[in-house]
């Protein structure tokens, strides 16, 4: 399970009064709950953690980040959370080749880190918030002591949500936030451009996990299931792909 670094700049956008509201007529309106239900329809089964993610939480939590899943046209809204799920159902997945209807209709099967690795701030949540100083940051963009009390992550559908969007949302210097990154609000340096480092799904996963997944010359195991996730979900969404949705040519930011 990948380890999430320090992020820079932790702001939250919280919606004005009526946030959540508008999140209902904007992402509810491309996820429905039928479409929630549809996508992590294995979340709830046998062995899996994942009837904790709920739909309601979701909308919720999207409520107070009013920029999320609303920014430009239609088909780039559909491809960010399309991007959103992808990622976030590739870290709690509990898919494997042969199940039911296939490996990637298995996302949001866990909830706590399978092999904790750093406790007690070991991966919870959509995106395995990992590390006390991830917590801290977490914590203090959410207005949550996340580091006395981590298991707000595992024990909260709601704060969940809001620790996986947030993340989602944020820059971590030098990278830019997935979000940028999805809807085209990110130009890429000189730098980033000479390392193969371009807008796509692929530099999502760069920014998640590029150390390891990342300037490989070929698309590793891991890198391969986000985009097995990322691509069923556009498919669910009726939405095409774009460019570079792999990393294996892109050079990971330094330390990951």
């Amino acid at each position: 399970m990948r380890r999430l670094l320090p992020l820079a700049g932790a702001t939250l956008l919280i919606a004005a009064a009526g946030g959540a509201s508008g999140q209902q007529a904007g992402v509810g309106s491309i996820i429905t709950r039928a479409m929630f239900e549809s996508m992590l329809s294995h979340r709830g089964d046998q062995g899996c953690q994942g009837a904790f993610y709920t739909y309601d939480a979701f909308i919720k939590a999207a409520g107070d980040f009013p920029r999320f899943g609303t920014t430009g046209n239609d088909e780039t809204r559909r491809r960010e959370l399309a991007a959103f799920f992808g990622q976030t159902s590739h870290e709690t997945t509990g898919g494997w080749a042969t199940a039911p209807d296939g490996p990637f209709a298995w996302g949001y099967c866990r909830v706590n880190e399978i092999t904790p690795s750093d406790p007690p701030y070991y991966g919870r949540g959509p995106i395995q918030l990992t590390h006390k100083y991830n917590y801290q940051l977490a914590g203090d963009a959410l207005g949550l002591d996340l580091v006395n009390n981590p298991d707000l992550v595992s024990s909260d559908p709601v704060v969940a949500f809001r620790t996986a969007i947030w993340f989602w949302m944020t820059a971590q210097s030098p990278k830019p936030s997935c979000h940028d990154v999805i809807t085209n609000q990110w130009t890429p340096s000189g730098d980033d451009r000479s390392s193969g480092r371009l807008p796509g799904y692929g530099m999502a996963t760069n920014i998640i996990n590029g150390g390891e997944e990342c300037g490989k010359g070929y698309s590793t195991d891991n890198a391969k299931d986000r985009v097995g996730y990322y691509k069923r979900y556009c498919d669910m969404f009726r939405v095409g792909y774009g460019d570079n949705i792999a990393c294996r040519d892109q050079k990971p930011y330094g330390g990951g």
